[in-house]
């Protein structure tokens, strides 16, 4: 009930709603009003005098001088104008009706919001017209009364405006953190299919990359190897090609808003239970991965599941990219608050075997993207080379 309540007070139908019921409102209580000041008002010593009106005609008479109201969204400042207007020929008949100046103080509170200028060029010919009046309409009124109406009205107009300056600063606030959030929620959203892009591609393609370097050197002098090779390829690709289209396709699904947590999924999540398929498909590329289990296996959330194995993965891939080791060891370690994670191999770096730098992930994104995994799920990251050769990394993710 409340969700359903906050969607219901934050829906553009039904704030479009509530603002037309409140100028309706405005215009019924003004029209009423006057009808009421009007009536009770039998002082009438203004330059004019107002003739004898029926009942009708006087309800005909308020409801036309309340009609400008409705137009207040649409232009507030010609509404304003009008309404002072009125004030001034009530007073030329000698009516005062309260409800003028209210609805001008509200009038002008609310044009502060939308034109802060044309509200106080508006406020101060209220004013100017108020302290005319009271000297013209009203010879009997001195100098000093005019002047001290004049202040009164010119201090409720003051607390008016400056009511409606702060809505405006805070209206412009929130629109600017609503601004920097979508900012945020879109770079954050860039950075998730930019790392499962990376994730989802990158080992695939680094297979691929070793088994088309073997067939070629091997092409001439033993056929069935090449044939391996050329069929290990193929499978790889196929996978890569059908992992991508997912997805495209999810891509394609998702929503404008889906750049916030609950974004529909870029592909088909992987999770720790997928790692003896990662070995086999690793070792068809000349690295044979051991994978050691530790502790109690139980599920763990999705998110965690599909990061632990995206570590795995990108490490690997390492492994069969720029190590130059044939093995390469993997232990996963369940414990009562979380999840640990090493890939080790005892590769050395060689001629055209470039390792990537722990920190920035070298002229790739694979250590860059591991680490920010991990971040967001405030776990702890280590990579580096180790004293007695090869490479290790290492994570740490809570649950």
């Amino acid at each position: 009930m409340e969700e359903l309540l906050q969607r219901l007070s934050t829906s553009p139908r039904m704030t479009w709603l509530t603002d037309r019921a409140v100028v309706l409102a405005t215009a019924c209580s003004y029209a009423l009003m006057l009808c009421l000041s009007i009536a009770q008002d039998r002082h009438r010593d203004g330059l004019f005098r107002l003739p004898g009106l029926g009942t009708f005609p006087l309800v005909g008479l308020c409801v036309v001088l309340a009609l400008p109201v409705l137009l207040t969204r649409r232009r507030p400042a010609a509404v304003f104008a009008t309404v002072l207007g009125e004030s001034i020929l009530g007073h030329l008949f000698g009516v005062r009706p309260w409800i003028v100046f209210v609805l001008l103080v509200g009038l002008s509170g609310y044009l502060a919001v939308r034109r802060p200028r044309a509200a106080a060029v508006g406020s101060g010919a209220a004013v100017l017209a108020a302290f005319v009046e009271n000297i013209g309409v009203y010879p009997g009124e001195t100098l000093g009364d005019a002047a001290q109406w004049a202040g009164q009205f010119a201090l409720w107009f003051a607390v008016a405006w400056v009511f409606g300056g702060v809505h405006r600063k805070r209206r412009e606030y929130l629109g600017a953190l609503d601004e920097q959030k979508a900012a945020r929620a879109v770079m954050a959203e860039r950075l998730r299919i930019a790392r499962e892009l990376h994730d989802s591609v990158a080992h695939s393609i680094g297979i691929i990359t070793v088994l088309s370097g073997a067939a070629a050197r091997v092409v001439d002098t033993k056929p069935e190897q090449t044939r391996q090779a050329l069929t290990g390829i193929e499978t790889t690709s196929r996978r890569t090609l059908l992992e991508l289209q997912r997805m495209l396709g999810a891509l394609r699904r998702a929503e404008p808003d889906d750049a916030m947590p609950g974004a529909a999924p870029l592909a088909p999540a992987g999770s720790l239970a997928d790692l003896p398929q990662l070995a086999e498909r690793t070792a068809d590329a000349g690295v044979r991965v051991q994978v050691a289990w530790r502790g109690e296996r139980r599920p763990l959330p999705p998110e965690i599941e599909l990061s632990a194995f995206r570590i795995v993965q990108e490490s690997v891939t390492n492994v069969v990219r720029h190590s130059g080791a044939r093995t390469c060891r993997v232990a996963v370690g369940y414990e009562p608050e979380g999840v640990t994670i090493e890939v080790v191999d005892d590769g050395e770096d060689g001629p055209g075997r470039p390792r990537p730098s722990a920190a920035t992930g070298g002229g790739g994104f694979g250590l860059l993207g591991m680490r920010e995994r991990v971040t967001l799920l405030s776990g702890q990251f280590s990579a580096g080379r180790r004293p007695e050769g090869g490479f290790r990394v290492a994570a740490r993710l809570p649950a």
